[in-house]
């Protein structure tokens, strides 16, 4: 999520007022897998657009699974180094709930979730299972990938202070900004769901200081190309 151009801006960024209508799904490319095929949705940048996005999605019918692929920060690149390839087993949005002084949130201090899917109710925390949700889809994982929870994000860590606090705070992997959007979306569905990310930085540091997103790319693309596979 959030590679690359959006085709909904084909007339370029932003588009004229009045001039966003939905998309359809012939405007996405469809790929031919050994199981069936996917449709390539880019689901924009942000939990808001990455939710319209698979919403819109969704409704044309027919989706029996979500992988969202993408780029991430990694909190810990001992752990998961640049060019590292890694798959989700949870989604946490740290954002949601009520902020104290502190700047500490705390996720039901609203008093109500945001939302019920199979396991319950949804507050910032969603559990993940890839090697099921991947079995379920007819996909695999050849390539080796370092496996962890992730955190969502609406505004991305700026400096190391942020980053460390969330990382303190969550445990997690690595940060990116459309995961739990889309892993929700498919929760409420009943749907299998996977992410996989590439580590392009560490969490915190703007670039050029310690980015290649071209590296992760290419290993993204590879590890992707080993997903939709043949099974072995």
């Amino acid at each position: 999520g959030g590679v690359g151009g959006n085709p909904l801006f084909k007339g370029g960024f932003p588009p004229p007022p009045g001039s966003f209508p939905p998309p359809s799904p012939s405007e996405f490319p469809v790929l031919v897998l050994p199981g069936g095929k996917a449709r390539l949705l880019v689901c924009g940048v942000g939990p808001v657009a990455a939710a319209l996005a698979l919403g819109e999605a969704l409704g044309w019918g027919g989706v029996s699974g979500v992988v969202n692929l993408g780029i991430a920060g990694a909190y810990d690149l001992g752990r998961a180094p640049v060019g590292a390839v890694m798959l989700a087993t949870g989604e946490i949005w740290p954002e949601y709930g009520l902020a104290g002084e502190d700047g500490v949130v705390d996720a039901r201090g609203i008093g109500f979730a945001q939302g019920v899917a199979a396991a319950g109710p949804v507050f910032d925390v969603l559990g993940l299972n890839p090697q099921n949700a991947l079995g379920n889809m007819g996909l695999n994982c050849h390539s080796p990938a370092v496996q962890g929870v992730f955190v969502t994000v609406a505004g991305a860590s700026g400096g190391p202070r942020r980053a460390g606090a969330l990382a303190r705070a969550t445990g997690a992997l690595a940060e990116n900004m459309e995961g739990f959007a889309l892993a929700f979306g498919a929760a409420r569905r009943g749907l299998p769901f996977a992410e996989m990310r590439a580590v392009s930085n560490a969490a915190g540091l703007r670039p050029p200081a310690g980015w290649d997103v071209p590296g992760a790319l290419r290993a993204l693309g590879k590890a992707a190309g080993d997903l939709f596979a043949p099974l072995r």
